[in-house]
């Protein structure tokens, strides 16, 4: 992404780098600019596909819309029919699956989803089957994955963004981009930043002018700075669900108490819980059985019981299973603040438990509102749109950094071993923090000493040659 903002721009300017002064940054620069080198020049790649696919991503939500408006959209009618009948109609066309899940239609002419544990689709998805809510007549059937229920187009993307299409071990790029955003985008901004200007402008806007590195690192450094902000969130909010960082993250977070809850829906009252933490498309839950959809209560009844608890809305209604009761959830992304839950007896109606998102623990709360934003589910398409001006951004970001690493050709970058110009009293508090940061992010700290065993093996090769001279 961001690569390295050379010292050798010898052209006066207003905006050239300032001279060496003593302190912390003076003995600091060199060392963030030779790390911004060599990430920006070896990370980008997977930065670009990562880039590339969110594009893609964010855009098809709008994109189902079309290509399964047959299965979504139906004409409003005059009366909706009971959603116990509609889940009949949806076993009737599917007797070998199992109902797992009913979202409600949400608003008219949208049909009611009714998803189901079922050999038609493969381990981990589920069969999402589209019910007129006017008529109970099936719409359609397709698969379904994570929380947001993406279809298929949507589940293809989000496995590409995710791993690739390569299982396990395509996690692994994913993760190295994530775990190299934040570093990339804060040590551009120092870069950035630490310039002498004679113009503030110049650091939030391009130059203009003829095309030269002089203007390429204008527009690098002022659409990095813009662009900051949403690059650090989706750095934090995607290594939430890696596979190395992430148990590192889940550990922090359980010990910070700051889990996701879940109500609880167990008869006997012991503790349970029905509800896991938040997922996304591509890292998403499986299914658990469930049974009796009509028995006791009624899963109408136990809908109107929910919304006189003040659950409505968008929700979604998991059946009772043996020894849990009807929970019903607020699922609308557009809005994560309306996640409230309530747990209800089938037998009786009777509510067992009760969970509004304002008792989230303040991290479980910042951590759903994130995780919305990434998934560009957060107040719909204006997020949706975000996200794909935050890609392009990220890969125009590649290509201006590539650029100037050519232009410079046969200049030459911040002489390597630049580590050993900052003093002991800085570098070893520095080497202690990286250390404990490489430690929790495993990919991070790998990639990192790599750099930094190739930085020393190109140091020492050039002071025997110097000696040799």
């Amino acid at each position: 992404m961001l690569t390295e903002h050379s010292a050798q721009d010898t052209a006066p300017s207003p905006d050239t780098p300032a001279p060496a002064r003593q302190g912390t940054w003076s003995a600091l620069r060199p060392l963030v600019m030779r790390l911004h080198f060599y990430a920006g020049l070896l990370i980008a790649p997977f930065l670009l596909v990562a880039a590339l696919s969110g594009f893609l991503y964010a855009l098809s939500y709008q994109a189902e819309k079309i290509v399964y408006r047959q299965e979504l959209e139906v004409p409003v009618g005059d009366s909706i029919q009971p959603l116990a009948e509609q889940v009949d109609a949806a076993r009737r066309t599917h007797p070998d699956g199992t109902v797992t899940a009913v979202w409600p239609s949400p608003e008219d002419g949208a049909t009611t989803r009714v998803l189901m544990a079922s050999p038609e689709v493969e381990e981990g998805k589920s069969l999402a089957v589209f019910v007129d809510p006017y008529t109970a007549e099936v719409r359609g059937a397709l698969p379904s994955y994570g929380s947001s229920g993406a279809l298929p187009l949507r589940t293809w993307l989000s496995e590409l963004h995710r791993d690739l299409h390569l299982g396990e071990p395509g996690r692994i790029y994913s993760e190295l981009a994530a775990s190299w955003l934040w570093v990339l985008a804060l040590a551009g901004l120092a870069l950035w930043a630490g310039r002498r200007r004679t113009r503030k402008r110049a650091l939030f806007l391009p130059e203009r002018g003829p095309r030269s590195r002089r203007r390429t690192l204008s527009w690098h450094g002022s659409v990095g700075l813009w662009a900051t902000a949403g690059l650090l969130g989706l750095s934090a909010t995607g290594l939430t669900w890696s596979t190395y960082a992430g148990e590192n993250v889940d550990a922090l977070r359980e010990r910070l108490g700051a889990t996701t809850p879940s109500v609880s829906a167990t008869l006997d009252g012991t503790d349970g819980a029905d509800a896991g933490h938040e997922g996304h498309e591509g890292h998403g839950a499986g299914h658990r059985p469930a049974t009796r959809t009509g028995a006791g209560i009624g899963i109408d009844r136990a809908v109107r019981i929910a919304a006189e608890a003040g659950v409505e809305g968008r929700i979604a209604v998991s059946p009772p299973t043996d020894g849990k009761g009807y929970v019903v959830k607020e699922i609308d992304r557009h809005y994560p603040v309306h996640q409230d839950s309530v747990a209800i007896d089938p037998a009786n109606g009777a509510v067992l438990d009760t969970l509004r998102f304002a008792d989230y623990p303040l991290l479980a709360k910042l951590t759903s509102i994130g995780i919305a934003a990434h998934m560009g589910t957060f107040l719909g398409l204006p997020n949706q749109l975000a996200l794909a001006a935050l890609a392009l951004a990220v890969v125009a970001l590649i290509v201006w950094g590539y650029r100037m690493w050519w232009l410079r050709r046969p200049g030459r970058p911040v002489a390597p071993g630049a580590w050993r110009k900052v003093p002991a009293t800085m570098l070893l508090p520095l080497a202690a923090v990286i250390a404990l940061v490489g430690w929790f992010l495993p990919l991070l700290g790998l990639s990192l000493l790599a750099f930094l065993l190739v930085d020393g093996a190109r140091s020492l090769v050039a002071r025997r040659r110097a000696r040799s001279a």
